[in-house]
């Protein structure tokens, strides 16, 4: 379980395909504090670590994992938001999330508010599980949704969190992986099933 609060960007430094699955090498400041099996938060997918280095350390997305997200896009030298696994008696700064993509998104605006910035998204399925005011986990950053209409929404993002994720390298066309409150699946689930 993770909070949607991203610890550190870590970079991309080999992809190695091994069947219908990727390996990929991450080279992240916080490699000698990680453990093998361990869960971290990769672009807000859940993957375990399967072996640690001096300074990077190895994941293996699954073919459902990579039919699913936009891993199957990684290339040597992207940026990735890392976030490892939620501490129990730590605060809740984000929101619940679980590391398991929901769906994927396309930027399809992004606006310069001279201090601050407003991306806005697009989804080819209809979104009923996003509310106004509502988090939404958007490459692993926990995020408030607002102008949420059948297939678009739109967030706000300070400079500390421009900064300090991947959101700086994102541009128009980009696709990225989304996590909707599970709180909100929940309901949905047993208003379905009623």
């Amino acid at each position: 379980m993770f909070t949607g609060i991203i610890e550190q960007i870590g970079v991309v430094s080999k992809v190695e395909s091994n069947y219908s699955n990727k390996t990929f090498t991450i080279d992240a400041p916080f490699t000698s504090e990680l453990k093998i099996d361990q869960s971290v938060a990769h672009n807000g997918v859940c993957l375990t670590v399967e072996k640690v280095f001096e300074s990077s350390y190895e994941v293996t997305a699954i073919e459902e994992t990579l039919n699913k997200t936009v891993l199957n896009n990684w290339e040597p030298g992207m940026l990735v938001n890392l976030e490892r696994c939620m501490q129990m008696n730590a605060r809740l700064d984000g929101h619940i999330v679980q590391g398991h993509v929901d769906g994927i998104a396309k930027c399809i605006n992004v606006v310069d508010k001279d201090g601050s910035w407003e991306f806005t998204f697009e989804t080819s399925e209809k979104l009923v599980l996003i509310v106004e005011k509502g988090s939404i986990c958007i490459n692993g950053v926990s995020l408030t949704a607002f102008n949420v209409n059948d297939f678009q929404f739109t967030v706000a993002i300070i400079p500390y969190t421009f900064e300090h994720t991947n959101f700086k390298t994102l541009h128009l066309g980009d696709h990225v992986n989304l996590e909707f409150d599970i709180i909100g699946k929940y309901v949905q689930r047993l208003a379905t099933t009623n």
